[in-house]
């Protein structure tokens, strides 16, 4: 019976550049192994890059498949229930995102740029405060602006519309938190397929894992904020661009080294749009639960929210 299989060139087998997909045998001879051997030496980090990238955005889809439809989020109180339950959640990831991925980050690339240990962990600190505190005006900004645009004869209106903007400016500033995060998975990423291909895998195995959960978390949180599930899609399909360009400006400069003295005060810059994120606006709202055992079951959920950002942080 003849053998199907492609015949390889003594050149091909010989060589140890790792040519994907397996090209026909003709193309594996004379001037196309040339080719392709440039294409895999000079390009590959470049194809590779954009296509992880792309596949770390693409897991802002993954919460339409556990999301109620939102129909049933606005009639009815038991996914009403989930979807608090979800905040949660998002809340214990957020912190556990925080404290265990992002602040180890951004202080060990700090120590990497040359800083001392005390004044690493200053830099790191003031990045926190300065997300913390500019997320905050932002948010004091635009409710404010709402407030004075409002009519002052229905106060109980007034006071409706100003929550639902509020509301509103809370998932804008979430998306913007999320989008330069990705950014800097875009950086990572690209920075890890020019140091090697297995580099690159196992860097874009890792944020995938720890994406996954967060997205859930990000989802979640813009639906408590007026957006309805194809709205929330498109926008973390959005900020996934941001995350692609982050790639692209790494593959554009030639090497991660050159933004490691800014990563770190981006990584903190988050981490602080994060911790207010989670902690003053989604979380006042969960602590007005009167329910016992809704309470406890949004703690439980805020636990393995964390417990699973934990796991994610150990393992990878």
């Amino acid at each position: 019976m003849q053998n199907s299989s492609p015949e390889w060139p003594e050149a091909a087998m010989e060589s140890n550049v790792v040519v994907w997909p397996p090209w026909p045998s003709y193309w594996l001879q004379g001037d196309h192994m040339d080719s392709l051997t440039i294409l895999a030496t000079e390009y590959q980090p470049w194809i590779c890059s954009v296509i992880a990238a792309i596949a770390i955005g693409l897991a802002g889809i993954v919460p339409l498949l556990i999301i109620p439809q939102d129909n049933q989020i606005k009639s009815n109180i038991e996914s009403r229930n989930i979807l608090q339950l979800l905040l949660s959640f998002a809340v214990g990831g957020l912190l556990g995102d925080v404290f265990l991925h992002l602040l180890p980050e951004a202080w060990s690339l700090a120590l990497e740029a040359g800083a001392e240990p005390h004044e690493a962990f200053t830099q790191v600190g003031l990045c926190v405060l300065a997300g913390i505190f500019v997320f905050i005006i932002v948010e004091m900004l635009a409710v404010q602006n709402n407030s004075d645009n409002s009519s002052p004869q229905n106060n109980n209106t007034v006071k409706e519309t100003s929550d639902s903007n509020k509301k509103e400016v809370a998932g804008y500033l979430n998306l913007i938190a999320n989008g330069i995060d990705n950014f800097t998975h875009g950086l990572a990423v690209a920075g890890s397929f020019l140091v090697s291909y297995k580099t690159g895998l196992l860097t874009t195995g890792a944020i995938l894992i720890h994406e996954i959960p967060h997205e859930i978390g990000d989802f979640a949180i813009l639906l408590k904020s007026g957006f309805s599930r194809w709205e929330a899609t498109l926008a973390q399909l959005y900020t996934a661009g941001i995350g692609l360009l982050g790639a692209l400006v790494t593959l554009f400069i030639g090497t991660s080294e050159m933004l490691g003295g800014v990563q770190h005060y981006i990584l903190s810059f988050t981490a602080g749009g994060f911790l207010n994120i989670a902690l003053v606006t989604v979380l006042p709202e969960l602590l007005q639960e009167e329910r016992p055992a809704q309470s406890c079951a949004q703690l439980l959920c805020l636990l393995i929210g964390t417990f699973t950002m934990a796991a994610v942080a150990v393992s990878c």
